[in-house]
């Protein structure tokens, strides 16, 4: 079946985990950077005014009808122009801000949705505009460049009450794709580590022939067998009618997707591929395999829906723009994205200069987001994100975690856009295999579990040795926002939680000694993430295609093979409906709630494993969320208007 493509060596050797090394990896801004003085007057800066909403209680109520049968407005979605219309800004308003731009010699283009206007200057003009100056950093390290003003920016008053947020500004942050390789296990005493699928029900080729029934080796055959997806294709159900949306970072081979689907022998619809750079596209680089997994996994799913896919530089406001681009084109159906950073990266304490460490107020692109998403409900575009691969603690994938100099603490945190209410959070689990290394005995994953690897790392602690290994905290994303509150789909879910006391990020100067750098809010009443769960462990994992990363690539994984997945799943809802699904949570949320789990149910609970921190329960939890999916199931629910 894959006998065409080339096999990439897996990226890790465990001679590397016993020399202690961590799978957490440093950001560029992990440590303090050096001011490199004031930015050339010179210097371009693009920047994306993200307006005020008008109405927006009354557009948040509209959303809720669209997706509660029953209601007046059920089903009843919104086009571009009448979201502009009825819920962006006025053109008064609008042609105000472009008057004033123009002003300050700087060009203006508007949103067909009336959401977002773009524009771009010198540093000099955007220092005079902002009240602020545009300062150079440079990481000190990776040596990375970046821009970002030395103090507060502030909205000019004459359009404060037009403009909310103005993204771009700095560059600071480079989001993350959520993608994890499988450890690589090596045997110990160059004995070979025993492993196979278990005979679980949940397992294996069982109907699908697109299918390998191999742990590490899993393809969409392997998804649509887990969660009965299979019924759908039966009834000719395969996404047709349907598009799919990819917002992603980075740039890739479209070639790389139709070989994968080929090789696994995969019957697709020809030439469904379109690409869209926004604001020049991102690059070929170490995130191509992330936007061709996307590609891969939401278009196999749904093998003859429509994929865009919207790239855009993985820098300033590329990320905002990219999906207030796909949103507001409006063409897609179902949107999913697998970038990320720590949810607190966007607040006031870790970016604006002398800001308090308690000021969790948006200095970022949070409420940039919200907007545009809120305009997706109300449209019916169905919003996925992964919720990230650092489990409960989702700075240490970004920062690392210790109390040496340089180092970081750990607090429990969420990432962000899927920590927002108004998308659908993707989170990760094990699906049942058994698993041995060097001459220790074998072990099973006996079902379905929130994915975090303190189950390898026990095994490798009782086995090998403490502390030859350190796994610490790679797993499915989950836990509490601080930011967002409990959402009204939330309100009534049993198992729902408030954010943990006690929890800070404290960075360890190596000159000044411990610095407390943001105390989060203790008790919380936070929007809880994830929302729903499939199989993410790259030790359940599964095979892509990265022309960039050589070829075939195996034993991979995290919460963004998840995220397309359940992009191409709506995309066969779509089809089977006949409509557009909208916001999947408030239904989600409502089916199981009422409904429970159970053999009819549209859900899995998920009742074991942990990720670090949250437990699986029989009940929603913050490890997976509602649990994982039985897709035949939810069609079935979606379609009688449960």
């Amino acid at each position: 079946m894959l006998a065409k493509l080339h096999r990439k060596s897996l990226p890790l050797s465990l001679g590397l985990l016993l020399a202690g090394i961590t799978t957490g990896a440093v950001a560029a801004n992990a440590t303090p950077a050096v001011d490199a003085g004031v930015a050339p007057a010179s210097q371009n800066v693009q920047v994306t005014l993200v307006l005020k909403l008008r109405n927006q209680a009354a557009l948040e109520d509209y959303i809720k009808q669209t997706v509660t049968p029953g209601s007046a407005h059920y089903q009843q979605f919104l086009t571009t122009s009448q979201f502009a219309e009825q819920y962006g800004a006025s053109s008064a308003d609008i042609s105000r801000v472009q008057a004033y731009l123009q002003k300050q010699g700087l060009s203006s283009q508007v949103l067909p949705s009336h959401l977002a206007i773009r524009t771009s200057g010198t540093t000099a003009q955007l220092d005079a505009l902002f009240s602020t100056s545009i300062h150079n950093y440079v990481s000190r390290e990776t040596g990375r460049q970046f821009h970002k003003p030395a103090g507060t920016a502030q909205i000019p008053s004459a359009i404060a009450d037009v403009v909310d947020v103005a993204s771009g500004l700095s560059n600071e942050r480079a989001y993350r794709s959520h993608h994890v390789s499988a450890s690589a296990f090596t045997a110990l005493n160059s004995q070979s580590p025993k492993l196979s699928a278990s005979s679980s029900s949940s397992t294996g080729s069982n109907g699908n022939p697109t299918a390998s029934g191999v742990p590490g080796e899993y393809t969409v055959g392997d998804v649509a067998n887990f969660y009965n997806i299979n019924p759908l294709y039966k009834r000719g159900v395969v996404g047709k009618g349907s598009t799919v949306a990819i917002v992603t970072l980075s740039n890739f081979y479209p070639s790389d997707a139709t070989t994968y689907w080929s090789d696994i022998g995969l019957t697709t619809k020809p030439n469904r591929i379109t690409q869209v750079h926004v604001d020049g596209g991102g690059a070929i680089d170490g995130g191509s395999g992330e936007t061709s997994i996307d590609v891969e996994q939401s278009g196999g799913v749904a093998p003859f829906a429509n994929i865009i896919v919207y790239d855009a530089p993985n820098a300033g406001n590329g990320y905002v723009d990219a999906f207030a681009q796909a949103v507001s084109d409006n063409i897609a159906d179902s949107i999913s994205t697998s970038w990320g950073l720590p949810e607190i990266f966007n607040f006031a304490a870790l970016n604006v200069t002398g800001a308090s460490n308690t000021d969790t107020s948006d200095a970022g692109d949070l409420r940039a987001f919200h907007s545009i998403f809120l305009e997706a409900a109300v449209q019916g575009q169905s919003l996925f994100a992964a919720a990230g691969d650092s489990g409960a603690y989702d700075t240490v994938r970004d920062l690392g975690v210790g109390t040496a100099p340089g180092d970081y603490s750990a607090p429990l945190t969420v990432d962000s856009p899927a920590s927002d209410p108004f998308i659908t959070a993707a989170g990760g689990t094990t699906t049942p295999y058994s698993y041995a290394f060097g001459t220790g005995p074998t072990e099973q994953i006996t079902q379905e579990s929130v994915w975090g690897w303190d189950y390898i790392q026990n095994y490798f602690n009782t086995y090998i040795g403490p502390n030859v290994v350190n796994l610490f905290s790679t797993g499915g994303g989950g836990g509490v926002s601080v930011y967002w509150h409990t959402p009204f789909y939330q309100a009534f879910t049993n198992g729902v939680r408030s954010s943990q006391p006690n929890q800070s990020l404290v960075f360890y100067d190596p000159s000044a000694g411990p610095t407390t750098q943001l105390i989060l809010p203790s008790r919380f009443q936070g929007r809880n993430v994830p929302d729903i769960s499939l199989n993410a462990d790259p030790e359940t994992g599964y095979i892509f295609v990265s022309t960039y990363d050589g070829g075939l690539n195996s034993g991979e994984g995290g919460t963004s093979f998840v995220a397309p997945q359940l992009n191409g799943i709506t995309a066969l809802l779509r089809q089977s409906s006949g409509h557009r699904i909208g916001l999947w949570n408030p239904q989600v949320y409502a089916i199981q709630n009422i409904f429970g789990y159970g053999r009819f149910s549209a859900f899995n609970s998920i009742r074991a494993g942990d990720n670090w921190f949250y437990y699986g329960e029989p009940r929603y939890n913050q490890g997976a969320g509602i649990g994982s999916l039985n897709v035949a199931n939810l069609d079935l629910f979606l379609r009688s208007g449960f």
